[in-house]
C-alpha cells in the first residue's frame, strides 16, 4: 500500500497530477478541494495517498490533508460508492462540510453533487451517520467557500490555452454532464481567471 509520496510536480491538469518522486513519476487524481491547494509546477509537496486495484486498472488518489483520506474511505465503504464518486463528493465539499450534512440528515443538500440522487444521499446518510459521529476535525457551515481564496494557486496549469476548456473537461472527469459543466462554467466565466478559479467557482455556482 502506498500511503504518502513526496516529490515534484512534474504536470497537472485538473484533477490528475503527476508527481516525480525520486525519478519515479506517479499519475495521482486529487478532488479539487485539494488541488486548490498544490503549489505551482516544479514546486515540492506531499499527498497522502489511497491506492485502488481493480481488476481493469489500478488507480492512486491523493489528499492534501490526511482527514481527506480518512473521509475519502469511509465513502468507500458505503453501498454504492466508488472511487469516482467519492472524488467528486469530496471536490464539491470540504471533509467537514461534507459531515456537516451527514450528521444534520441533509439529504437535499447532498444531491447537488453529481451522481447523487435522493435514494443513494439517504443511503449515505444513513450508512455513514454512525460512523462519522466521532469526527474530529470542528465543523464547518455548509456550503462555504470549501477553500479560501488566497490558497487557490495563481500559477495556470500545464493546458493553458483555453482555461474554460480545462475547466469543464475537469468538471466533466468530476462526472458532471458536458452541458450542465460548461454552463456553468460560462456562468463564472470571467477574463484572466485560471482553470483552477473557474472549476472553484463554477463548483460553488452548483451547490
Amino acid at each position: 500500500m502506498i500511503g504518502k509520496l513526496k516529490g515534484t510536480i512534474e504536470e497537472k491538469q485538473a484533477p490528475d497530477l503527476l508527481l516525480d518522486v525520486g525519478g519515479v513519476g506517479y499519475e495521482i487524481q486529487l478532488p479539487m478541494t485539494s488541488f486548490y491547494q498544490l503549489p505551482e509546477v516544479g514546486g515540492q509537496v506531499e499527498i497522502y495517498t489511497h491506492f485502488v486495484v481493480r481488476e481493469d486498472a489500478q488507480s492512486l488518489y491523493g489528499f492534501v490533508a490526511r482527514q481527506d483520506r480518512q473521509l475519502f474511505r469511509e465513502l468507500l465503504k458505503a453501498n454504492g460508492v466508488g472511487p469516482k464518486l467519492a472524488l467528486a463528493i469530496l471536490s464539491g465539499l470540504t471533509a467537514d462540510q461534507f459531515v456537516t450534512l451527514v450528521q444534520n440528515g441533509e439529504a437535499n443538500s447532498l444531491t447537488k453533487l453529481p451522481g447523487i440522487g435522493k435514494k443513494t444521499a439517504e443511503r449515505l446518510i444513513i450508512e455513514l451517520k454512525d460512523r462519522l459521529k466521532n469526527w474530529s476535525a470542528p465543523l464547518l457551515t455548509p456550503f462555504t467557500d470549501a477553500v479560501p481564496v488566497d490558497m487557490v494557486t495563481e500559477s495556470p496549469l500545464i493546458s493553458v490555452a483555453d482555461p474554460t476548456e480545462d475547466a469543464v473537461s475537469a468538471l466533466m472527469a468530476l462526472g458532471y454532464k458536458q452541458t450542465q459543466a460548461q454552463q456553468a462554467v460560462k456562468k463564472v466565466g470571467q477574463d484572466g481567471l485560471s482553470s483552477e478559479e473557474l472549476i472553484k467557482l463554477a463548483l460553488k455556482s452548483m451547490l
